[in-house]
């Protein structure tokens, strides 16, 4: 179990206890538009605000004195301050935890009948540098900035209070984190069990939060999930990049025929393959192990056609200065994906590189499927779902990139 630290000296709530910290002239902006984040060079960093500790408590004025509130501080990050209230005089204490999460447990119970969710997105919830996956009575925790890192002992405490989990695992082994000179690590911060299950499409998976990508398991795409299944009853399938086979295992319990399971982790095709086999799918779904793009372009040179297809990779682009070599990545996918879908059939593409924007995605998307010849229409972009609300300011927020395409 991970050790937790008491929580940080900096809650203290008044404002002249906390450092002050001024925008540069003609760099607020931003802020003032009501963005939740400032740069470094858009702050005054003096010898004292250099010397603060990573995550620290600060006031952030403009050079006018406009007020915009409470902020954590990391010097050594390029993004230098992260909004978290805007009064000067926030009390960052377990109380306002408690009301932070409180509010965002209450627009999920909005949305879903079950607690499986994204409890915590994030900027949009008031919480920036944090995710939070809620898998019932367990809970995954990643903290990607030095605030949030500092936070983790209130967080702790306050989920304890409002939700009583049996388990809390913190995920923090996102690259992110080093941005922050924050290490990589996992573990359990609660608990002794880091095993959950999520109900979704009429099937229960298995979810290892230890072991598995990311928070475990792919909340942003459940609509997308329910959307491809549908389409796949009576046809075949193909679920490339499946991890533990989210979008094939709910197309074979929808009704499709046959379903095949393509991704490179042994680990995760075997827990998918589990899960089929619980489910009574085991007779309908097949695993494949490879590199999913060399076997794509493989079962094209056999002539290999599925009635559906679905390519769902990893992030192609992890920086901004990546961004043409991955929609060259996307381009060449959609071409590949495309090649195996039967007359009439559809296929499904999926982006979560936030660095690429949605219109530079579909128009990589849409070079690349116009390779294969065929006639395309498009019937639908879409995003995560609505437990990963957007911040307006904030387009990298609306990370999740979505296609469906019918071929002729």
């Amino acid at each position: 179990m991970l050790a937790l630290k008491a929580a940080p000296a900096y809650a203290a709530p008044m404002s002249n206890t906390r450092p002050l910290l001024r925008l540069l002239p003609r760099h607020d902006q931003r802020v003032k538009a009501g963005h939740p984040w400032a740069f470094s060079n858009e702050i005054a960093m003096t010898p004292a605000a250099k010397a603060l500790p990573p995550g620290s408590l600060v006031r952030l004025e403009g050079d006018d004195g406009w007020n915009h509130g409470t902020w954590y501080f990391n010097p050594h990050s390029l993004i230098a301050a992260r909004r978290l209230d805007r009064a000067a005089d926030a009390k960052v204490n377990l109380a306002w935890v408690q009301a932070k999460l409180a509010a965002a447990r209450g627009l999920r119970e909005k949305l879903y009948d079950a607690p499986s969710y994204r409890l915590v997105h994030a900027e949009a919830d008031g919480l920036p540098g944090l995710v939070i996956d809620r898998y019932g009575d367990t809970l995954a925790l990643q903290a990607n900035t030095a605030g949030m890192q500092a936070l983790t002992p209130l967080l702790v405490e306050a989920l304890v209070a409002l939700i009583k989990p049996r388990a809390i695992i913190a995920r923090n082994d996102a690259s992110v984190r080093t941005l922050e000179g924050l290490p990589e690590e996992t573990g359990l911060l609660l608990g002794d069990d880091a095993t959950a299950t999520v109900q979704e499409g009429g099937l229960s998976f298995s979810v290892d939060l230890l072991g598995g990508q990311k928070t475990g398991w792919f909340f942003d795409q459940r609509e997308n999930r329910a959307r491809v299944a549908r389409l796949a009853r009576g046809g075949t399938m193909l679920d490339a990049f499946c991890h533990t086979g989210g979008f094939g295992l709910q197309a074979a319990a929808a009704g499709a025929t046959k379903v095949t399971l393509l991704d490179r982790s042994a680990p995760a095709l075997e827990l998918a393959m589990a899960t089929a086999k619980a489910n009574g799918l085991g007779g309908r779904v097949v695993a494949q192990k490879a590199e999913a793009l060399e076997e794509l372009e493989r079962m094209g040179q056999t002539g290999a056609k599925f009635d559906v297809v679905v390519a769902d990779p990893p992030a192609f682009a992890k920086s901004r200065k990546d961004n043409a070599v991955a929609l060259r990545g996307y381009a060449k996918l959609a071409r590949l994906a495309a090649a195996l879908v039967a007359p009439g059939g559809f296929v499904f593409l999926a982006s979560c590189s936030h660095h690429v924007a949605p219109g530079e995605y579909a128009d990589a998307c849409i070079f690349g499927l116009g390779k294969v010849r065929r006639d395309v229409r498009l019937l639908g972009q879409y995003g995560a779902g609505a437990d990963h609300p957007v911040h307006p300011q904030l387009p990298e927020s609306a990370y999740l990139k979505g296609l469906l395409f019918q071929l002729g």
